[in-house]
């Protein structure tokens, strides 16, 4: 039986979830690190064109548990968007049912 991570990493939809507060790292930080991920081949899910709420929907989800990796984009606003933490917790939910370890 594979292990987790191994089933992880064959259902790879993106390299990197990067979660983050966007007016607080969207036009600024955030672009300059998608841009170098790219110009290394690192396929980053961006979420622009997904409809705000205050839960996170099942194409957030699914590209959660579809990234080899998430980062965590901590900034002032990011623990007072509910989004932001919904998305931590989803993250933290898929990571502990693996054999990933936190760094």
């Amino acid at each position: 039986m594979a292990s987790s991570s191994t089933l992880l990493a064959h259902s790879c939809i993106h390299h990197v979830f990067p979660s983050f507060h966007g007016e607080d790292v969207r036009k600024n930080f955030l672009s300059h690190i998608v841009k170098e991920f790219k110009s290394k081949g690192i396929d980053l899910f961006i979420d622009n064109n997904i409809e705000r709420s205050k839960s996170i929907g099942p194409e957030l989800i699914e590209a959660i548990r579809g990234s080899r990796i998430a980062i965590v984009f901590l900034s002032k606003n990011y623990a007072s968007s509910t989004w932001c933490l919904n998305e931590l917790v989803e993250i933290i939910k898929v990571w502990s049912n693996s054999d990933i370890t936190f760094l």
